[in-house]
């Protein structure tokens, strides 16, 4: 395809959600699309490309001439402190009122570029974060194809198409405050496909609001109700991990479903001579001295805890799993963000220090997907989010999941409950319980069958990854079948 003129060569923007998790698997899709032949424009908000630079170095996001970087304001008041998240109310209500006619404008002027040099060629193709329908009418508006990523789980995606359902039975938004109380949210759900016995509670958490203007709720409604008009629907998943949901929400959806996951396998088999190795993904500065530290344990000694991009917690909470932890007298590795304990820095006990020092490390980020395919880590305590779910079972790491909100409680069911590599930990922490359950991951009967099934999915992974995989044939049907074509 190199070979190509430039005026022929596909062009496609990439746009995700402007959140970690989500950059970072379009960030790999994306490079992807470039090692097949496609110009790539990736587009961040302007306050993420400044977080990049400032963790990745100044010139981190120049690319290469067919792999650029365009920004545009997110619509947020600016932040004094650029290593916090934003508020994600307030993100998600701009990117619905303010974003299409950004992005519109962009494409717009990509266009006119392409038209007035022989640089770039015009954009034939739009690949955006499922979670965001407006870029479909962009997609309209250019007569080009538009497939929908979305960087979830296809139980996942399946929980969220139940929102229309849930609306018309009366059991979304609830009806007022007791209902997230009152074992309500116990129900067992009986209609959704692949999905027996699942509770009310572990669909996706969105429609636990007892407002129905709840931006998020709204969000996922609309967002469901759109997804048919895109070109193609691609999930980060494979085949053999979730083929009864699959199958179902096959015969569901107008367009196709492409898995492309676990997409760091799909990444290492297909680029080993990665040219934009520079391009990293990631918003903090990654603290990488700890994969030295974890040459030096011995293997599946070590717990791995990281409970993800957005999650808080208070100081109480943090100095409870930090003591559980302790009293396994298990080494651990904990990613503690700068932002992540609620209204202050997260400050340890100094008793809790000196018991923990030489075994116990705590970094602000680190590069999860080298850390979990350390030799030494033998368990992870995740928060289930789908990046987490994926990378671990991917890497054979078996989990303790605490989930939380989003897509969290229905990762947690499925690893729980239908792949049997994780077990759920109580919403309430107590130090007791947490050295308990990290006992049971790290040296007893569950966490020894859970570790050989977290094993096999690797295996699984790594076929669905192959030359001949699932995962490979459908990013090659994806490119041909859905963007290449001219509507």
């Amino acid at each position: 395809m190199s070979s190509m003129a430039i005026g022929d060569r596909p062009h496609v923007v990439c746009l995700p959600v402007p959140l970690q998790s989500h950059i970072k698997a379009m960030l790999k899709l994306a490079k992807l699309f470039h090692h097949r032949g496609f110009h790539v424009t990736f587009v961040n908000t302007e306050f993420n490309h400044k977080r990049f630079l400032q963790s990745l170095g100044p010139n981190s996001l120049d690319g290469l001439p067919d792999f650029q970087f365009e920004t545009f304001p997110d619509g947020l008041p600016v932040s004094s402190d650029e290593d916090t998240s934003q508020d994600i109310f307030l993100l998600f209500n701009s990117m619905r009122n303010n974003f299409l006619p950004l992005f519109l404008n962009l494409l717009k002027e990509l266009n006119d570029r392409a038209a007035s040099s022989n640089t770039n060629p015009p954009v034939s193709c739009i690949v955006s974060d499922g979670l965001m329908p407006f870029p479909i009418t962009a997609a309209e508006e250019l007569g080009i194809p538009i497939a929908m990523f979305f960087t979830i789980s296809a139980g996942g995606f399946m929980g969220s198409k139940q929102y229309p359902a849930l609306v018309e039975k009366g059991l979304a938004p609830l009806k007022d405050e007791s209902y997230f109380t009152n074992g309500f949210l116990d129900k067992v759900i009986d209609w959704i496909p692949g999905m027996k016995g699942i509770h009310l509670r572990e669909l996706p958490t969105v429609f636990h609001t007892t407002n129905p203007d709840n931006i998020f709720f709204k969000l996922t409604v609309e967002t469901m109700d759109r997804v048919d008009k895109a070109s193609a629907v691609v999930l980060l998943t494979f085949d053999a991990l979730e083929q009864e949901i699959l199958d179902a929400l096959s015969s569901m959806l107008i367009p196709p479903i492409y898995t492309i996951g676990p997409i760091d396998l799909l990444l290492v088999n297909q680029i080993p001579e990665d040219h934009l190795k520079s391009v990293g993904y990631s918003l903090w500065k990654e603290e990488n001295e700890c994969l030295q530290w974890l040459n030096s344990k011995e293997p599946n000694s070590v717990v791995y805890v990281n409970f993800g991009s957005l999650a808080v917690m208070t100081p109480e909470l943090l100095v409870e799993f930090g003591w559980g932890l302790a009293n396994t007298n298990y080494p651990f590795l904990w990613v503690i963000r700068p932002d992540f304990v609620v209204g202050e820095s997260a400050i340890f006990p100094p008793e809790f220090v000196a018991e923990t020092k030489g075994r116990g490390v705590i970094v602000n980020w680190c590069a999860q997907e080298q850390v979990l395919n350390h030799p030494s880590v033998g368990g992870f305590l995740t928060h289930s989010g789908w990046n987490s779910t994926i990378e671990s079972l991917s890497a054979g790491v078996p989990m303790i999941c605490w989930p939380l909100f989003a897509d969290q409680p229905t990762n947690s069911w499925c690893t729980c409950n239908q792949w049997g590599s994780g077990m759920e930990m109580d919403k309430n922490v107590k130090r007791e319980e947490v050295e308990k359950i990290v006992r049971e991951l790290m040296e007893g009967e569950k966490g020894k069958t859970m570790k050989s099934k977290a094993m096999e999915w690797k295996k699984l992974a790594e076929e669905a990854t192959g030359p001949q995989g699932s995962s490979s044939t459908n990013l090659n049907n994806l490119v041909n079948q859905m963007l290449l074509r001219k509507s």
